[in-house]
């Protein structure tokens, strides 16, 4: 959400100085009060125009400031065939999981099913493989399901039934051989 305040202000500020730059001008009154009127205009769009855009996933062809992320972890996805593959996924450093749109390709959205199945049998996740490189040669799977994790070490209190200690001493009380 910062990142759409740092680019409304920044849109807005350039409005605002183009703005004054047809003020200061030697232009007509007619001409800078339509300079001033279409800047009072804009800024509410601007700022309309990115709410919107934060209700739609992005291509992620457009994913410029994580194009170098190497795995993320889908937490969503709706596959439209044809059209194309909608993920919601959380990135490595992102508190927030975001919207990504990739382009129809049978392939990917059979290994995405697939994982996705995998991954509920399993009770983990699914992740994926370079999520904003071009995937006209991808050779290994992009879709995948983490392995299931290791059960937690027992650990048994001496004392309990589960607790067996074998001793080299037995005597005939002990229930073991004898009379």
């Amino acid at each position: 959400m910062t990142e759409l305040f740092h680019l409304f202000a920044a849109s807005a500020a350039l409005a605002v100085v183009l703005a004054g730059i047809s003020i200061w001008s030697h232009r007509k009154l007619w001409a800078k009060i339509s300079a001033v009127a279409a800047t009072a205009l804009f800024i509410p769009a601007i700022y309309l125009s990115y709410a919107d855009l934060l209700s739609r996933p992005k291509p992620a062809s457009l994913e410029w400031w994580n194009q170098d992320a190497s795995e993320a972890t889908v937490v969503g996805s709706k596959l439209r065939e044809g059209e194309a593959i909608y993920l919601w996924v959380e990135l490595a450093g992102i508190d927030e999981p975001r919207a990504y749109k990739l382009p129809w390709q049978q392939q990917l959205a059979k290994e995405l099913y697939g994982a996705q199945r995998e991954a509920e049998a399993k009770g983990t996740k699914v992740q994926m493989r370079l999520p904003f490189k071009d995937r006209t040669e991808a050779l290994d799977p992009v879709f995948y399901a983490l392995p299931q994790p290791p059960l937690p070490a027992k650990q048994a209190d001496e004392g309990t039934s589960q607790y067996f200690q074998h001793s080299s001493t037995r005597s005939p009380r002990d229930g073991v051989g004898g009379s």
